[in-house]
């Protein structure tokens, strides 16, 4: 079994922001192999799923992204996996908008969402998945941009890099992070 994490914040008002992109992926993945079974547990929307013949859990932790630990830490040990079984997606201000990065393994980058996975984990032995936001305008706050929207130019960019992340994932799940970080650790960025 896989657990897949895509953080974001729950909500109406945060549905399409860039901060959201992790929930984004996952109801990617969700739309391209349907559901089994989906339930309300652990603080997190959790629904499985069958890909290339794995049985894989995605989540949406309810948490709010800042305390998406209190989530992550729950639904892995429930599931009693290890965590070379588990992947985290989530928005990257340092990652170009629409280039999408692949690890086994890492620290925070400043994202307070793998932060606070992290911290609750006592580990940054988990691969994650980041996707590209890039930074704001000159003058703009960081938080107000990753709570906006994406712009009219940004919208197409970002429905590719959606799906190349679900791509990446589904690589992961079937073929390993070896296979995944060289497919798609160096492409360009989804035009």
């Amino acid at each position: 079994m896989k657990l897949v994490v895509g953080l974001g914040n729950p909500g109406k008002e945060y549905q399409g922001t860039r901060h959201n992109l992790g929930f984004m992926v996952v109801e990617e993945l969700v739309r391209r192999h349907g559901v089994k079974r989906q339930e309300y547990k652990h603080s997190s929307v959790m629904a499985w799923l069958e890909c290339h013949g794995e049985e894989v859990v995605v989540a949406k932790p309810l948490t709010y992204m800042n305390r998406s630990g209190q989530a992550v830490k729950p639904l892995v040990s429930a599931l009693k996996l290890n965590l070379e079984d588990v992947l985290v997606i989530c928005d990257d201000l340092d990652l170009e908008t629409g280039r999408i990065r692949i690890r086994p393994r890492g620290g925070s980058g400043g994202h307070r969402g793998l932060a606070s996975v992290i911290s609750s984990l006592g580990t940054e032995e988990f691969a994650r998945l980041r996707v590209g936001i890039g930074r704001p305008p000159t003058g703009e706050d960081v938080i107000d941009y990753v709570l906006d929207g994406f712009t009219g130019s940004e919208t197409e960019t970002m429905a590719r890099a959606i799906a190349r992340a679900a791509d990446a994932v589904e690589t992961w799940i079937g073929q390993g992070i070896e296979k995944a970080m060289n497919t798609y650790n160096f492409s360009e960025r989804c035009e």
